[in-house]
């Protein structure tokens, strides 16, 4: 071998032994860096910290837990009962202790019971009840109606729609369950399909997570990052802008928009495009993916998601009241039943 060869394997030796180290070096950094940083919580690229729970958690202040319904990035959500009454409730914990850092926890904790008070207040037959809240074993908790029947979330995709006139009472209920909240100058945040309860048996609609949606609002917002869920979120509300009723009335619309084809009104690669979808483009025609809607639902639909807050309904009540009298119509052209 000649000599210009070995010492050219030799330089390329060192040389790749050195770049190894530099890698070795750089990535250190980089992990530590990112060990140091906050928890990412929403539009993450990387796997969410899992929650620190308590082991064996058996009781929640005057609660006796029975079992976990299921985890979110904040929590877990519990089946229990009143141990002094018996009556069954849902426990949403949250562990603020996880979520805000020692300056922030005070004021958070503050916040969670001036919110959860807020969410006490609200008395109505499509809002959900909640009963208590509370601190126990490094958990804020809020102790709500255990309710039966399933997340819209799961009438959702092209092929399990709910029947179309189901779709719009459903809508039309939350509707009014919106405007009587916003009437006590309380604004949801974080309206969609899985924030709203159906039961198919009793025809039964309940929004939930009021209150819940402003506290996870304000630790987001803290940390720099979009809240709730992009996709259904008004312009003004990924702005980062002042909000009101107007912005969960977007956010039904696009939810009365997936129930009724299947779709979002906007689709995009990464949680940028998005974002610039929401705030520049204009919503496809519902009919394009599902011709079989009538004209009048596209207009609905496009009247409650259009960028411009003034354009939209202005309260739940007035589209409630467009969504009712479309069932009218579609009501009188069912065909009725032959007399046997």
């Amino acid at each position: 071998m000649k000599v210009e060869t070995i010492l050219w394997l030799l330089g390329a030796g060192i040389t790749g032994v050195l770049g190894l180290l530099v890698w070795l070096l750089l990535r250190w950094r980089v992990t530590a860096s990112a060990q140091r940083a906050a928890p990412v919580r929403l539009g993450a690229q990387r796997e969410i910290p899992p929650v620190l729970m308590p082991v064996a958690l058996t009781r929640l202040g005057p609660y006796q837990i029975e079992r976990e319904l299921g985890r979110g990035s904040m929590g877990v959500v519990y089946q229990g009962y009143e141990l002094d009454g018996g009556r069954a409730v849902a426990l949403k914990t949250m562990a603020l202790v996880n979520e805000f850092d020692e300056e922030a926890l005070a004021d958070a904790r503050s916040r969670f019971f001036r919110e959860a008070e807020t969410a006490i207040r609200l008395q109505h037959v499509g809002i959900v009840k909640a009963y208590a809240s509370g601190e126990d074993q490094d958990l804020a908790w809020i102790a709500m109606e255990y309710l039966s029947g399933q997340p819209l979330t799961q009438w959702t995709l092209p092929e399990q729609l709910l029947p179309l006139p189901d779709a719009l009472m459903v809508v039309r209920l939350a509707a009014l369950a919106l405007d009587y909240a916003h009437r006590q100058h309380v604004v949801h945040r974080d309206i969609k399909p899985a924030n709203l309860m159906y039961d198919p048996d009793t025809r039964k609609v309940k929004l939930t997570d009021f209150g819940v949606a402003r506290l996870t609002d304000a630790n987001r917002t803290r940390t720099g990052l979009v809240l709730g869920t992009p996709a259904f979120m008004s312009p003004e509300q990924l702005a980062g802008q002042h909000i009101d009723a107007r912005s969960d009335l977007y956010s039904l619309g696009v939810t009365l928009y997936q129930l009724t084809t299947g779709h979002l009104p906007f689709m995009a690669d990464s949680l940028g495009q998005l974002m610039y979808a929401i705030t520049h483009e204009s919503p496809q025609d519902p009919r394009i993916a599902n011709p079989r809607l009538p004209a009048v639902l596209a207009e609905i639909i496009l009247k409650a998601v259009q960028k411009d807050a003034s354009m939209r309904f202005q309260n739940g009540a007035q589209f409630a009241l467009a969504l009712a009298r479309l069932e009218v119509v579609l009501k009188g052209r069912t065909p009725h039943a032959k007399p046997a």
